[in-house]
């Protein structure tokens, strides 16, 4: 389990994050929403120990602060936009980075056959298998951010953090990437926390929801107390419902 009490985070002397705080049980999912600059990419952070933060996060009980920053990324993994690429690596060996931690011997040991073993499987789970040699430089957005999970999957953490892992996926993509996710959660005491805008994507991926507003939780519950137009429109200042509701309408007129 993942717990959060009264957490404030942010840069310099400036709290993104206000006071928050939730719980995610293993096993279970978390989508926090809200509008661009409320701190949901700060809150991600502090929650994997990048950022300094005032108040308690634990991870199976244990206080983050309290870890060290190995044992940290075997509980914790962040998965991120695509990031700008420096080497060519291949894609096998961009996976195999999640697996150091698993080695006595860090970076500087050979990997075990197990290790490489577990990379493909990883790299099966997202359809790259065929794409094992290619230097990562070749890759189209879409492709590189299915390695990237591929590599956070290697890690074995127990939570995978998400930040808007699906920006640069094609839609069958992010279909199939917040499907497998869902089901990756349900073993083995495993959670997902996810910070997306799509907020169909977001209710695919999980039950449970965090609406944030200026840094401050604005509402913090299951979709159906959390996902109502008065709401929404209070995070967003827009009538995020009016909206959806004609975009299905137009759908639901092509589709006759």
């Amino acid at each position: 389990m993942l717990e959060l009490k009264d957490v404030f985070a942010g840069y310099g002397k400036t709290d993104v994050v206000r006071g928050v705080s939730f719980e995610v049980p293993d096993n279970d999912n978390l989508c926090i929403l809200g509008p661009n600059g409320c701190g949901k990419t700060t809150l991600l952070r502090a929650i994997a120990n990048i950022l300094p933060y005032r108040g308690e996060i634990a991870v199976g009980g244990r206080p983050v602060r309290s870890m060290k920053t190995r044992e940290i990324a075997k509980k914790i993994a962040m998965l991120s936009q695509t990031s700008e690429i420096y080497f060519s690596y291949s894609v096998f060996d961009t996976v195999m980075m999640g697996r150091y931690l698993h080695s006595g011997d860090g970076f500087f040991g050979l990997p075990a056959d197990a290790d490489r073993r577990y990379a493909m499987e990883c790299l099966r789970a997202v359809g790259l298998e065929d794409q094992r040699d290619t230097p990562i430089t070749r890759l189209s957005g879409g492709q590189l951010q299915r390695v990237y999970l591929a590599r956070t999957l290697a890690q074995q953490p127990d939570v995978i953090l998400l930040d808007e892992p699906t920006n640069h996926l094609d839609l069958k993509y992010q279909i199939e990437l917040i499907e497998y996710l869902r089901e990756w959660s349900k073993q083995g005491g495993h959670s997902v926390i996810g910070v997306l805008h799509d907020l169909s994507l977001a209710m695919r991926l999980s039950d449970t929801l965090l609406l944030m507003k200026d840094g401050k939780t604005r509402a913090y519950g299951p979709a159906a107390e959390t996902v109502t137009d008065a709401l929404l429109l209070d995070v967003y200042d827009i009538d995020v419902g009016g909206y959806m509701r004609s975009s299905l309408r137009m759908w639901d007129d092509l589709a006759t």
